[in-house]
């Protein structure tokens, strides 16, 4: 087997994204000095988790606009400077975002970054089509990119003509990450594969990552199996912690 080569894709929050963070964060530490029984506080929570997410993957995605200007996204501009380098190469990438609504964006901002058209596969592809979909990807004309969903990515597919995988967003679980990663990374690969772990620099995304890289007995032992719940187990000067932004 070749080898796979994971590396973190640090991109900076843009200006709207950064004024939105702040608010959401100025938010929830209102919310969070109001008495509130244990499920009411924990879905606060959770809720603020993804709405973090949604700013840091794009501020059209939180605010439920369509236009997706990549200027306003730091991650946008990230993927582009990667994407660039493997359009170059003519090689092929998996894009994973745990989000369907970010597919069709993200699908939309490489179409015209490698001047041609990609597939996207989330939960809502059937079962014929998602084989149509693989074996078109697979095939020998040229398709620079998938973009899929990561529950409905993450298993049972062999994309082995992609030798490099990124993960738009994180759900901070590294056994769902990898099963994702390894619909590259198997049996058939015969290049090394590149896995690009996108972190927008000082937020929840950079702490929560920082603590898995110095905790992975936790992430194992507790997240694989709980998700992000235990987050929601922190108390209030740390949770406020976690979310503040770090710039």
């Amino acid at each position: 087997m070749p080898e796979k080569i994971e590396t973190k894709a640090f991109a900076a929050l843009a200006n709207k994204q950064i004024v939105l963070y702040n608010a959401l964060f100025n938010e929830l530490g209102t919310m969070l000095k109001t008495e509130m029984s244990g499920i009411s506080r924990k879905g606060i929570v959770l809720a603020s988790i993804m709405k973090c997410k949604q700013i840091c993957n794009h501020p059209d995605q939180y605010l439920g606009q369509t236009v997706f200007d990549p200027k306003h996204s730091g991650k946008f501009e990230k993927l582009a400077e990667i994407c660039e380098t493997i359009r170059d190469n003519c090689e092929r990438v998996l894009v994973f975002t745990q989000f369907k609504e970010m597919t069709e964006p993200i699908a939309r901002f490489l179409a015209e970054l490698f001047g041609r058209e990609g597939l996207v596969l989330h939960g809502g592809t059937n079962v014929k089509k998602r084989g149509e979909l693989v074996e078109k990807f697979n095939g020998m004309e040229y398709v620079p990119f998938m973009v899929l969903s990561l529950k409905a990515g993450g298993v049972g597919l062999n994309l082995t003509s992609a030798n490099h995988v990124v993960h738009f967003d994180r759900w901070w679980n590294p056994a769902i990450e990898n099963q994702a990663t390894d619909r590259a990374f198997r049996i058939g690969q015969t290049k090394n594969v590149m896995v690009h772990k996108f972190v927008t620099v000082g937020t929840i995304e950079d702490k929560i990552d920082i603590i898995l890289e110095e905790k992975q007995r936790l992430a194992d032992d507790v997240i694989t199996s709980s998700g992000e719940s235990w987050i929601t187990e922190m108390n209030n000067s740390d949770l406020m912690n976690l979310f503040k932004l770090e710039v």
